[in-house]
């Protein structure tokens, strides 16, 4: 996530092992706090021509700008490319409209040629904040949730026209819901004697299902999951990874700003496997896969903010970075 910087700070030192140690002194903005801004600075030194690939209100591009780098800026909402050339202009920058894992941005990507690659997939705090996107389970939101606004269904149409199994599914896998089933029957029950329009709604169907004691933490989840869904997430990132590190040139990087398990999962497994030399299946006797790795994995382990950080940002908690950088034979 992402805005304007009012001060220069030194880039954290890296270890003789290629990871990274961070200091936390990030920045706030009125269109939303850019997290980890000292993780994505360190892995950004030296980078000349960068993609903020989910540019929100453009913080981490105003960041990738500062460093020396030519930056291609690149979100699915419309308002966010909008808030982020206002606040940044035009000098170094440029700018995309559309889903990173389109065709089209996937095109833009190769042809730019970039050494660093960031995507952060959370939600920027304009979104969050405006009730008529419907992100937020504030009483009388629209069910919308669309990150490209006005194209595609919305978190309503699945609520009133997926049936139970579908529904149950999907608050299990990426809600942890253990009474997934019985909310689904509850949508459905509901939605019989009027057609789910608003937060309340949802959140009612909720409270019927989980009991009084449900609360913010509850609503939060599955609202979460809900937007996954109609979004496309996990299912664009899972197609997206691959081609972004092939856009790079030799010797580039790529990073993910995750806030989900399941997105942290499909990049971790990535990265771990772009790092294997051999990725055949086990038992097979010859290796006929491509018989070398396609980089190194730059973070063992995820980088989390840091207590300063979470005190000014609390939505930063579930942030999540990780990056991977390719060889030259690639």
């Amino acid at each position: 996530m992402n805005p304007p910087r009012g001060t220069t700070h030194p880039a954290p030192p890296a270890t003789a092992g290629g990871a990274f140690v961070f200091r936390g002194d990030e920045a706030t903005s009125d269109y939303h706090v850019p997290v980890l801004a000292a993780a994505v600075r360190a892995w950004a030194e030296g980078s000349r021509r960068a993609v903020d690939a989910t540019v929100g209100g453009g913080g981490h591009a105003a960041l990738l700008r500062e460093v020396g780098a030519e930056v291609l800026a690149v979100d699915r909402d419309a308002d966010a490319i909008a808030a982020a050339r206002a606040r940044l202009g035009e000098e170094g920058i440029r700018y995309s409209t559309g889903p990173f894992g389109s065709a089209k941005v996937l095109g833009t990507v190769a042809t730019f040629r970039p050494d660093r690659i960031l995507l952060d997939l959370g939600v920027s705090s304009h979104q969050l904040d405006t009730t008529e996107r419907g992100f937020t389970f504030r009483p009388g939101a629209p069910l919308d949730m669309r990150m490209a606004g006005g194209q595609g269904v919305t978190a309503a149409d699945l609520l009133n026209t997926w049936p139970v199994e579908r529904l149950a599914h999907d608050f299990a896998q990426l809600a942890d819901e253990r009474r997934a089933k019985r909310l689904a029957q509850v949508i459905v029950k509901r939605r019989a004697n009027a057609p789910f329009a608003t937060s309340d709604d949802f959140v009612n169907a909720i409270r019927e299902t989980l009991g009084p004691r449900s609360g913010p933490s509850d609503f939060a989840r599955l609202f979460r999951a809900l937007r996954i869904v109609v979004n496309q997430e996990l299912e664009q990132l899972d197609l997206a990874l691959p081609a972004l590190r092939a856009a790079l040139v030799p010797g580039g990087r790529i990073a993910v700003i995750t806030y989900h398990s399941g997105e942290d999962r499909i990049v971790k497994n990535a990265f771990r496997d772009w790092g294997k030399a051999c990725v055949c299946p086990p038992g097979r006797p010859l290796c006929t896969c491509r018989g070398r790795s396609l980089g190194r994995v730059l973070t063992k382990r995820p980088v989390r903010p840091a207590t300063a950080e979470l005190q000014a940002n609390p939505r930063a908690r579930s942030a999540q970075f990780r990056a991977f950088e390719v060889t030259d034979a690639v």
